[in-house]
């Protein structure tokens, strides 16, 4: 056999076995999360079959157009493995963004405990927009101390409710979220804590034995996440499943203000935007504004408002076509809302 020959066959097997070697590379587990544009859903719309926000016993106006809320879908970490292929494929997405893990959540972090706490959040950013909103009709609204969220297996699942209003823990009177963490001052894991909540119009107590908190065997641990909530004169509720994140704050808030009012907050045009709401109409920075805005321009949106502590990351990467308006207030959006109708510049990043 040749040299020349003998050499091409060597190089041929060499190849195979770079090729095997590259394929099973791809299929490494790595400690890295994506982000890419999720789902935008109609805050004045309807999805699946259902108003997003609905309002009863009051006066409402027809809306049109859109004032989308984002979403960004995250990869890897609590939500499953990351292999090195999805990363050098996210790398080349200029819509998607790779991050460590351990910027987002410690290693520990479960799924149920994430999807609790973006629960939570999720459900306080529409607490708050009802807040900001009504607050900016003159509208009064009443507040509670309610429970936003139960971890699965903890040990108040199964005995607190999502929506519980809580009047008291122990002895202590509840008025705000730290009173329950003040109550449990003093108590051990083991021990059997009173709590009276109100259900469905209906008090009852219910009895909690408290376990011990992760990473501290001797702090008392129920597995609840509390919050100070918004209760409105009026059903106001939110249909959204599945949805997580305390960002779509500003665009609920702004939902309800149009649902409220006559007119066309948006000019009957495609609005989206994304930022946190509190109930004293501040806005608030967010994750994945890049992703938001390209997943904004992807479904239809032309103008989008982005909160000004996010401006960083706007400026250079706003998609083309879409127009972005930083705000920082909820007086500001409904300002560049205003603009945007009457054709005037847009309070854009500097």
């Amino acid at each position: 056999m040749s040299f020349e020959l003998r050499r091409a066959r060597w190089l041929g097997v060499s190849g195979v076995v770079l090729l095997v070697f590259l394929g099973v590379a791809t299929l490494l587990p790595v400690p890295y999360l994506r982000l890419s544009p999720g789902p935008t859903f109609n805050t004045i719309g309807s999805f699946d079959g259902q108003a997003v926000i609905k309002i009863s016993d009051r006066t409402t106006y027809p809306t049109s157009g859109h004032l989308d809320m984002l979403t960004v879908l995250e990869s890897g970490g609590p939500f499953g493995t990351l292999y090195l292929g999805q990363v050098l494929q996210a790398w080349r997405d200029p819509h998607s963004q790779v991050l460590p893990r351990e910027a987002y959540y410690p290693d520990q972090t479960s799924p149920d405990q994430v999807a609790a706490q973006n629960q939570a959040a999720f459900t306080d950013s529409q607490s708050e927009a009802v807040a900001a909103a009504l607050h900016h009709l003159n509208i009064p609204v009443t507040e509670e101390v309610s429970v936003v969220a139960v971890s699965a297996g903890a040990p108040a699942d199964g005995k607190l409710k999502v929506d519980d209003r809580i009047v008291s823990v122990g002895t202590t009177k509840v008025s705000s979220p730290a009173d329950v963490a003040k109550a449990l001052q003093g108590k051990h894991p083991g021990d059997a804590i009173p709590i009276v909540v109100e259900r469905n119009g209906k008090a009852l107590t219910v009895t909690v034995v408290a376990g011990a908190a992760p990473g501290d065997p001797n702090r008392p641990f129920l597995g609840v996440v509390t919050s100070l909530t918004y209760v409105p004169p009026f059903p106001i509720t939110f249909t959204l499943q599945d949805v997580g994140g305390p960002s779509a704050g500003t665009m609920f808030t702004l939902g309800i203000i149009d649902m409220l009012t006559p007119g066309a907050l948006n000019g009957g045009h495609f609005v989206a935007g994304t930022g946190t709401m509190d109930a004293d109409g501040d806005v608030g920075a967010i994750g994945g504004i890049q992703q938001k805005m390209a997943g904004a321009r992807d479904a239809g949106a032309t103008y989008f408002l982005a909160p000004k502590a996010n401006c960083s990351d706007v400026v250079g990467h706003v998609p083309a076509g879409l127009t972005v308006a930083a705000v920082s207030t909820l007086d500001e959006a409904l300002a560049a809302l205003q603009d945007f109708n009457t054709g005037k510049p847009a309070p854009t990043c500097s």
